[in-house]
């Protein structure tokens, strides 16, 4: 590694939305496939950007590739909802198992910024049980991390967004950076509903600006969160951490399919990627790998990249890779109102209750759930009717209402188990590559979880003056699939993202989480990125021998 690597313990840098223009990029450092790099990146989503930028600032020298595009928000991005699919992840990928997830919109995201382009934009964080699940309640599995480890990263990746949000009182109790943004009708009925029903809310936290910040505007509450946010209110790395490591000498490379982790047999240590750009496959030496694909691409690289000396795929040695691949479930009840609501005239993420996120020790279930507000826009809002059995006429009329529905949904926790896995299919996308194979069956902890996470939202809505509700069930939010633990037989990483027993090889995003807890993933995913950034630089302070997970 680099012998320019340092820690840099205070990360509350001016992450002001410097726009990713052409001159910026235009600008960019660009290494030779021939210069053997310090670290390459594989895919620029939450935790992808937010390493090559701490990195870059610390001198090494990075380049990260994604197999998506180079986003230009003035130019790329629509305020349409079926002009968006394009943010999404289309390439070929097959499900399974008794409860098969649709792969798509909620869970999947394509292009320089990841999923983070097009999420809603909430970012609670987790909470402390949900680090010690196994020892406090029975099920999941412990994290070899504590939430006390993540803490300041948390702070630190609030303070960047920023997070703007009312004082939060669950979990670990604690206040954002930004005040609360103003409700519309969505949140207004939630709020009105949870004091009547006697449940305890907050507006927030969304990493939406509440006012100007540097060059970014003020939210102008247009609805388009999930279709990518055109006046760059709402943070992503494409604006916040990408800009900043461009500044400091990394390189991005887009529409870069990486097909391969090169390691050298004799030593058993990584010596770069190949990947598929324009028709062409290509070469990058690096001393060091970071995959950073997410839950679906991470464990299929992994299982791509098998050689003579790891014929099951690299850290497969314990036929761990792919296991552990987790959803949250996701139902989502909407009630309607005789006064005109129009949920669409605010950022879908607006208001939020972790009241029931706990085991509640007098329930047959353990764990718990969130609920949020959530704001579907017509496509999305027919699908959910559809769902409820309604067609033709009835169909018509629920479209021709759709002002007068307001939706809420939950996030619940649905536990890990080693048959919901990611395995190579043998169907091959346009590269030639084996697609993924995601299989997936919930247990009857999952299904009572779903189940019971219904009453408080229809509780909700109906005190707060809905005539009619209906809740249909879905999924969101994938994680797992390449598990953080302390020994080999349980995991693919070690607590410092290292694959064990591949030198120079780690893994830095949503997939070495061990639960998921009942919160959108993607502040901890950019937290445990900067976490596993300082403890790169300070494992090659160390020297080669701190590399290796053992």
């Amino acid at each position: 590694m680099s012998v320019r690597a340092r820690n840099e313990s205070a990360w509350l840098l001016p992450l002001d939305g410097t726009r990713t223009d052409h001159r910026l990029r235009a600008d960019m450092r660009r290494f030779d496939p021939d210069d053997e790099v310090d670290l390459v990146v594989v895919g620029a989503g939450a935790g992808g950007s937010v390493l090559t930028q701490r990195l870059a600032r610390a001198g090494w020298r990075v380049v990260c590739l994604d197999a998506g595009p180079f986003w230009d928000p003035d130019r790329d991005w629509v305020s349409d909802e079926r002009g968006s699919h394009g943010l999404y992840w289309t390439e070929p990928r097959q499900i399974g198992g008794s409860d098969p997830v649709p792969l798509g919109s909620n869970n999947s995201g394509r292009g320089v910024g990841g999923s983070m382009v097009h999420y809603a934009g909430y970012t609670p964080r987790l909470h402390p049980s949900d680090f010690r699940t196994r020892s406090q309640d029975g099920v999941g599995a412990d994290w070899p991390i504590s939430y006390a480890d993540l803490r300041p990263y948390y702070e630190a990746i609030e303070a960047e967004l920023p997070v703007a949000g009312e004082a939060w009182p669950w979990g670990d109790p604690h206040r954002y950076p930004h005040s609360p943004h103003p409700v519309g009708g969505n949140g207004q009925l939630f709020l009105r509903g949870a004091r009547r029903a006697g449940i305890e809310a907050r507006v927030g936290p969304v990493a939406i600006t509440n006012g100007r910040f540097g060059n970014r505007p003020h939210c102008i509450y247009r609805g388009f969160c999930l279709q990518g946010c055109k006046v760059n209110a709402k943070a992503s790395p494409l604006i916040t951490h990408v800009p900043d490591a461009l500044a400091h000498g990394a390189e991005i490379r887009p529409d870069c399919h990486v097909s391969r982790v090169l390691v050298d047999d004799g030593t058993g240590r990584v010596t770069g990627v190949t990947y598929f750009s324009h028709g062409r496959e290509l070469r990058q030496r690096a001393r060091a790998v970071a995959v950073c694909g997410y839950s679906i691409e991470t464990p299929r690289l992994l299982l791509l990249s098998a050689t003579r000396r790891f014929p099951e795929g690299l850290g497969n040695e314990h036929d761990q890779v792919g296991r552990y691949l987790m959803v949250q479930g996701a139902p989502q009840t909407a009630g309607r109102f005789a006064e005109e609501v129009r949920m669409y005239k605010a950022p879908p993420p607006e208001v939020s209750s972790e009241q029931f996120y706990e085991t509640d020790p007098a329930k047959p279930y353990r764990r718990g759930w969130s609920i949020q507000t959530v704001s579907p826009l017509p496509i999305t809002w027919a699908e959910h009717v559809v769902a409820q059995g309604h067609w033709g006429e009835s169909l018509r009329e629920h479209l021709r209402d759709y002002v007068h529905w307001a939706t809420l949904g939950a996030l619940c926790e649905l536990l890990p188990q080693p048959g919901n896995r990611v395995t190579l299919a043998d169907e091959t996308d346009r590269h030639g590559l084996p697609v993924a194979h995601f299989s997936y069956s919930r247990c009857d902890n999952d299904r009572q979880l779903m189940a019971a996470a219904q009453e408080p939202m229809e509780r909700i809505l109906t005190a707060a003056g809905a005539t009619q509700v209906m809740t249909v069930q879905r999924y969101a939010h994938l994680v797992g699939g390449a598990r953080m633990a302390t020994r080999p037989e349980d995991c693919v990483v070690d607590a410092d993202h290292r694959v064990f027993g591949v030198a120079g090889l780690h893994v830095v995003d949503g997939s070495v989480l061990p639960t998921q807890g009942a919160a959108n993933p993607a502040l901890t995913i950019m937290a445990l990125a900067a976490r596993a950034a300082d403890r790169l630089a300070a494992g090659a302070r160390g020297g080669l021998a701190h590399e290796v997970a053992s």
